[in-house]
């Protein structure tokens, strides 16, 4: 097996960077925002990123499955199965861009003719309603106790909520006509099986969120104002990150010093 060789390149290309032909203010970045202004400025701006993490390739697993499922379901203009057991009279959404929103590297654009920013999001799946409205959806799975009916008032919960307003505002940006109320749905692993048995049990639920868009406007004014400005914005409320680099600036700082006195 090959050595894994991929290092971690602190300083990005300057097209990628704010001002960069192909800089693009997605949905993560508008969250990465809401974080740490902080830590959006140092990768954005100045193109230094925080390191990454590994993919969690089962949920991206699952994912896949699920647009599989709602794609057969989209040709045959039908409702899948998960749809009719909660009572929503609709059908996956048949729209020749369909993919390209889809596609993390483009999703759905918008031109933000205020700030001069393009806006992006890359979204899971749309349904229609027999009004012609759309509905957003979002794919998600975990393994939780219990099953998953409502969101908390967790980090991670909330920042679905955000997702999915981004996601209503591009649509209606676009001209599309979208409902208030877009749905997660959950597979939700089971850990209650007497083994494991080359297989993961999931039940499907899904999960009501008002997909809210006031918030959006005045983000992007902020994150214009941030972009522009030659001073580094405050740090996140609960950003552990720029704790972690400052901490280990200072005692770098202090080791340097003490080797530059010991070296004279």
């Amino acid at each position: 097996m090959a050595d894994y060789t991929k290092k971690y390149n602190p300083n990005r290309s300057t097209e990628w960077n704010y001002g960069g032909d192909k800089w693009r203010l997605s949905r993560s970045k508008i969250d990465f925002f809401v974080e740490c202004p902080r830590c959006f400025y140092l990768d954005n701006k100045l193109g230094t990123k925080r390191p990454g993490f590994p993919s969690f390739n089962l949920n991206l697993a699952v994912d896949e499955l699920f647009k599989k499922e709602f794609d057969v379901h989209r040709k045959n203009k039908t409702p899948h199965p998960v749809m009719e057991q909660y009572k929503i009279k609709a059908v996956p959404f048949q729209h020749e861009k369909m993919d390209v929103w889809r596609d993390n590297f483009v999703g759905i654009e918008y031109a933000h003719p205020e700030t001069g920013m393009t806006v992006s999001g890359a979204i899971d799946d749309i349904w229609i309603t027999p009004s012609g409205k759309l509905i957003i959806v979002d794919y998600k799975s975990t393994s939780k106790d219990g099953s998953i009916t409502e969101l908390s008032d967790s980090p991670w919960d909330q920042q679905y909520k955000r997702q999915l307003g981004v996601y209503k505002w591009l649509l209606e940006k676009n001209g599309f006509k979208v409902e208030d109320v877009g749905y997660l749905v959950y597979a939700n692993a089971s850990k209650d099986e007497v083994g494991f048995d080359n297989k993961l049990v999931f039940e499907t639920t899904m999960v009501p969120v008002e997909a809210e868009t006031e918030w959006i406007e005045p983000t992007l004014k902020k994150i214009k104002t941030c972009l522009d400005d030659e001073h580094l914005p405050a740090i996140g409320e609960k950003c552990e990150f720029c704790p972690y680099r400052e901490a280990c600036g200072k005692k770098l700082q202090h080791i340097h010093a003490r080797q530059l006195a010991q070296s004279k």
